[in-house]
């Protein structure tokens, strides 16, 4: 398999990695849930938890665009809010030509700020990933007395989801190794290449079942009761209380401003 288990994980020598898990888990929940209550059109405290972000990207050595280049990858699930300009009512700043639509401007404040709630939450979680390793973080959540059922499933999820990219992959190299093509011949119809696509989806879907089936299997071989167990042990140090306080404090500070405005 090329996939690592690892794989988002960045191991640095600085003060974001060194903090307890615990800490690094609550603060980025909180800033997550600061991002949802801030009020639509306060484009300055979002301007401040991005800044924020940045900030803490360069103190763990990741480099400051590196979450921003990944948090890319959430602009696709905001199309689900893509009608709002055009349905939210207000004052009409733009029609589309031929359709008519006039896109209000309520509902394009109401759009971006649902953007940048999406944008700054990726890259908050992206930082907490690329900060701390996977174990750490399930052992984070079973000591912040999380039901360790919902542990076990982000567990399963994370370890299964490499396991699918696996199955995928060699379904797709076997794929390649028996469509030799010619230089200069035409490729096959679209109609073709949807119904292979569909079997190959099917086949993965009753190859993944099967394959769970034996990780169970081999999982209950060696002993698995359904405890996230981790070979190492984190200590509360005095950094860790300085730093969730001061995180805590500045966004409840951030987010009663922005509700004052």
């Amino acid at each position: 398999m090329s996939f690592s288990l690892a794989a988002p994980f960045r191991d640095r020598l600085s003060v974001v990695h060194q903090l307890d898990p615990r800490a690094k888990l609550v603060t980025t929940l909180a800033f997550i849930l600061t991002v949802s209550l801030i009020p639509e059109g306060v484009w300055g405290a979002f301007a401040l938890l991005f800044l924020i972000l940045t900030l803490l990207a360069g103190l763990a050595r990741l480099g400051l665009t590196y979450a921003l280049r990944r948090s890319f990858v959430a602009l696709p699930f905001v199309l689900a809010a893509v009608a709002l300009p055009f349905t939210v009512p207000g004052r009409i700043v733009f029609r589309l030509p031929f359709v008519g639509w006039g896109a209000s401007e309520a509902g394009l404040v109401r759009f971006a700020t649902i953007l940048l709630r999406s944008w700054i939450a990726v890259q908050a979680a992206m930082l907490l990933n690329a900060t701390t390793r996977f174990p750490d973080l399930l052992w984070a959540m079973h000591a912040l007395r999380v039901p360790q059922p919902l542990v076990s499933i982000v567990a399963f999820l994370h370890r299964y989801l490499f396991l699918l990219l696996g199955e995928a992959s060699r379904m797709l190299r076997a794929r390649a190794a028996r469509s030799g093509r010619l230089p200069g011949t035409p490729r096959p119809a679209v109609v073709w290449q949807g119904r292979t696509a569909g079997s190959m989806v099917g086949n993965l879907f009753l190859r993944s079942l099967e394959r769970s089936e034996r990780v169970y299997d081999a999982m209950l071989a060696r002993g698995y009761d359904g405890t996230s167990r981790t070979l190492q042990w984190f200590r509360w140090r005095t950094a860790d209380t300085l730093a969730l306080s001061l995180v805590l404090g500045g966004l409840a500070a951030l987010l009663m401003l922005a509700h004052l405005r």
